[in-house]
């Protein structure tokens, strides 16, 4: 039911999208699951896509994110979220492209990592304004950087939360989803024991688990964040790059038959239109009915 004076809330049960730049062929859906159709409610995965720039020096982007599940608003939080990184990216998008097109693969990543940060503490900020736990109001956010020169092919990744990023090479599946490094640094809980006595000798008393109470004057802990993803990879012609939600990146993983079905699909050189990309993105897997939104890129 919509409100004449909310109308910014009314969310399509379909979005589709597609373009050709540069060596790149790009197609992209965010698709209701069967789930929340059923249910009647809105689809909580929201998808931008952007030109910033011309010619040889633009860059294309591509933003999904997901609301928290049942969680009111979560709509709203995964396409503010999505308008919010658009934003940063494009006014940094010069000094973008040239980090992509010099390979300052460090540069990237550190740059990449401040705009998504500043994005998601735009929304816990939005929610504390709500008065809304910004546990409940958040979302996870996936991009795709696509420089248009059709001489640079490096496609950058970054992001934070689940999903998928796939490489469809030579009619085979890869999964190409950077992993968490382990942070190194000192000794942490679980992972070996504090030692028995200081430099100078003197034995340490003997910890007896016992909690201490939190300081009544501490501000709240905040819940842990998701690890920050970057992957700067260098494509190949006849690649297909696909990065998704969870939707799609679980039953991918789960169902070797989808990704038979999708691999078929998908090798051919030519890309798939927009009418055939959205049916094949919407192909149902048994135990699987959550929102899809995925992005494609064909390289020539």
């Amino acid at each position: 039911m919509a409100e004449p004076e909310g109308l910014d809330d009314v969310v399509p049960d379909t979005v589709l999208d597609g373009a050709a730049y540069g060596s790149c062929t790009l197609r992209a859906v965010s698709v209701r699951g069967d789930s929340a159709r059923y249910r009647g409610e809105s689809r909580r995965d929201a998808m931008l896509t952007a030109r910033f720039g011309a010619g040889d020096q633009a860059l294309v982007l591509v933003a999904m994110a997901t609301g928290a599940r049942a969680a009111p608003g979560a709509h709203r939080a995964a396409a503010e979220v999505c308008r919010w990184i658009a934003e940063a990216v494009g006014r940094s998008h010069a000094r973008l492209t040239e980090d992509i097109r010099a390979a300052r693969r460090g540069d990237l990543k550190s740059g990449l990592h401040r705009l998504t940060d500043r994005s998601l503490g735009r929304l816990r900020a939005d929610a504390a304004g709500q008065g809304v736990d910004p546990g409940q109001y958040s979302a996870g956010l996936r991009c795709l950087l696509l420089p248009a020169d059709p001489e640079c092919r490096v496609r950058v990744f970054f992001g934070v939360g689940p999903g998928g990023l796939f490489r469809l090479r030579e009619g085979e599946w890869q999964d190409i989803e950077p992993g968490v490094a382990e942070t190194p640094g000192h000794p942490v809980v679980g992972f070996g024991s504090p030692p028995s006595e200081t430099p100078d000798g003197d034995r340490l008393t003997i910890d007896l688990g016992i909690t201490t109470p939190p300081n009544p004057y501490d501000p709240a802990p905040e819940p842990p964040r998701e690890p920050f993803r970057f992957r700067a990879s260098v494509a190949q012609p006849g690649d297909t790059l696909l990065m998704c939600t969870a939707g799609l990146a679980d039953p991918l993983r789960g169902e070797p038959e989808l990704c038979a079905h999708l691999a078929r699909r998908w090798s051919d050189p030519a890309p798939p239109g927009l009418a055939a990309f959205l049916a094949d993105a919407q192909a149902r897997v048994k135990g699987y009915a959550d929102d899809r939104t995925a992005a494609a890129v064909w390289e020539a």
